[in-house]
């Protein structure tokens, strides 16, 4: 009897060995993620996705998440080219591509992306115009994008897309461009309202000699002016009578009286 409990006590200390050894064997990654293993500190490579084994106390495994990773840049305080001081904070969409790399390379990816990040923002509003960074941003967010690729390239990252959230302007600039706006608009219904006086006089010359040509023209134009303020019936009329027409019924007078 003692004897089969110490058989049984026995292999049930096997058996949980074995089970641990088992569980440290046996390794299973998600579809996004992928296995960097070492082998006595020496790099084999990245296995998965799906189910695999490795050595017990031997391997050791480094899980690494593929999927796009959005990073918020923090507001950045710069100063533009042209000496204007502003606030701007942007949005880093980028992904590990090499995972070996992502962890032989660099300490920690996340952070080192997200350092590089803040480092590259400032340094490219400082060698932009405000004017650039306003009404050019996509220019902006091009060459944000380059550089940072260009950098976490050897960490086995891939950064896809860099875009600048929001740009703070100091009072006084908002002001200033407020003013700059409202001048420009001015400027513009100047130049229209000029636009539309050239024009109204070079129809109206044309008209004035159009009825230079024809006299009675403008004797039916001035009736029809007439007609058009007679509509409100709140106007009084003061009706020229032309000297010609005076001077007919004189030379009709002294017919008559000629006549008698």
């Amino acid at each position: 009897m003692e004897q089969l409990l110490g058989f049984l006590s026995t292999f049930g200390v096997l058996a949980i060995i074995l089970l641990a050894l088992a569980s440290a064997a046996i390794k299973i990654v998600q579809e996004y993620e992928r296995g960097v293993i070492f082998r006595l500190g020496r790099l084999v490579g990245a296995k998965g996705p799906g189910l695999f084994f490795i050595i017990p106390f031997v391997d050791r495994m480094v899980k690494v998440d593929l999927r796009v990773v959005t990073l918020d840049v923090p507001s950045q305080e710069a100063i533009t080219k042209d000496n204007v001081t502003v606030k701007v904070n942007a949005v880093v969409y980028f992904r590990v591509i090499e995972p070996s790399d992502a962890v032989v390379q660099v300490e920690d990816f996340r952070r080192a992306t997200w350092n590089i990040s803040q480092t590259t923002l400032r340094n490219v509003i400082g060698q932009s115009e405000l004017d650039e960074l306003l009404a050019h941003r996509e220019k902006i967010n091009q060459k944000l994008q380059q550089i940072i690729d260009e950098t976490t390239a050897p960490w086995g990252v891939k950064v896809s897309i860099v875009e600048v959230k929001d740009v703070e302007l100091p009072q006084s600039m908002q002001r200033a461009m407020a003013r700059q706006a409202e001048a420009e608009r001015e400027k513009r219904a100047k130049i229209i309202h000029a636009e539309g006086e050239f024009m109204a006089s070079q129809q109206l010359a044309k008209a004035a000699a159009i009825l230079s040509k024809q006299p009675a023209g403008v004797q039916l134009r001035y009736l029809q002016t007439l007609t058009e303020i007679a509509v409100e019936k709140n106007s009084t009329i003061v009706f020229p009578v032309p000297v010609e027409f005076l001077g007919a019924f004189a030379a009709a007078g002294r017919s008559q009286e000629s006549g008698e």
